[in-house]
């Protein structure tokens, strides 16, 4: 199967650790390649070389390449399509998330599982914390619930790593969707009344990296940038940094709205901002506002632009 190695494509001559990054093609998969700590050779794998969902290629590789660190990126992400996908969100989401622990416990590999704040059911109105009671209420996050569940009964050393709202330079998320939508100066009408924490997906690398490195970091665990926004908040914020930063030549209006304004087949979380202080702990870890974070990435684009 094909190899990525390193920052620059090559193995690290003398090596204290390696990792290998499933998923590793998608937003935080590409910011994982992009953060790897210096000493450390990885190798990545996206569904092309490397389905979490068949159990026999998991297994021959992770036994192959003998990693001391296994990062699962690996999901199916199609909230809404979930809802008529069932048993390909729980094939990947759950059955494969199993499959990966299970390998990798074999192994003896440290293990950093992906998942999401869709496994609470956002009636809180306080941070949920790690310990928090989940009640998902979509198919996307019953499949991510179940995968915690399997990885944790596999691996019960492995590290369960939620995070919210994830956006990257690259890809399709919220703030590519955003600008698109801002250069064509429709109004906009975004939803108000959905609470969370925008979280860049370099910021989620770093902390990935760094509870992987941190051998008592076990168990369930939070991470997304600091702060609270609605989706309202959040469209505001992106159109304000763009304009500052020359993306958007002109602003376009925005309008808050209500979830039932905006019916979508899967139901989101009306508040799902995460707690993260036992993984700041942890990880000898800061948190950064999430407008700092996006004002950063933003400046990347246009940096390549």
């Amino acid at each position: 199967m094909p190899r990525e190695y390193g920052r620059d494509q090559q193995p690290c001559k003398d090596p204290t650790l390696k990792a290998l990054i499933l998923g590793a093609n998608g937003q935080l998969g590409t910011e994982l390649k992009k953060t790897v700590p210096d000493g450390i050779e990885f190798i990545a794998h996206d569904r092309a070389t490397l389905d979490i969902a068949d159990p026999k290629v998991v297994h021959a590789v992770i036994s192959a390449e003998r990693p001391q660190l296994v990062v699962n990126a690996a999901a199916y992400t199609a909230v809404d399509r979930a809802e008529s996908e069932s048993e390909q969100a729980f094939v990947t989401n759950a059955e494969g998330a199993g499959h990966v622990a299970i390998a990798a416990a074999a192994q003896g590999a440290r293990l950093v599982h992906i998942s999401t704040d869709f496994v609470f059911d956002g009636r809180k109105s306080i941070p949920y914390r790690p310990d928090d009671r989940t009640n998902p209420q979509s198919v996307y996050g019953k499949s991510k619930c179940e995968g915690e569940e399997r990885v944790l009964a596999a691996y019960p050393e492995a590290t369960v790593l939620r995070t919210a709202w994830l956006y990257a330079a690259g890809g399709r998320n919220f703030v590519s969707t955003m600008l698109g939508l801002m250069r064509e100066g429709k109004p906009l009408r975004v939803v108000a009344d959905q609470v969370g924490t925008p979280t860049w997906a370099r910021t989620l690398a770093e902390a990935t990296w760094a509870l992987g490195l941190t051998l008592s970091a076990t168990g369930i665990h939070h991470w997304t940038d600091a702060g609270v926004a609605s989706w309202y908040d959040f469209a505001v914020a992106i159109q304000d940094e763009a304009m500052t930063l020359g993306l958007l030549d002109k602003p376009t209006g925005i309008t808050p709205i209500t979830t039932a304004d905006y019916p979508t087949p899967a139901m989101r979380p009306a508040y799902s901002v995460l707690d993260c202080r036992v993984t700041r702990e942890a990880a000898g870890l800061e948190g950064r506002h999430w407008r700092h974070a996006l004002a950063e990435m933003l400046r990347e684009v246009k940096a390549s632009t």
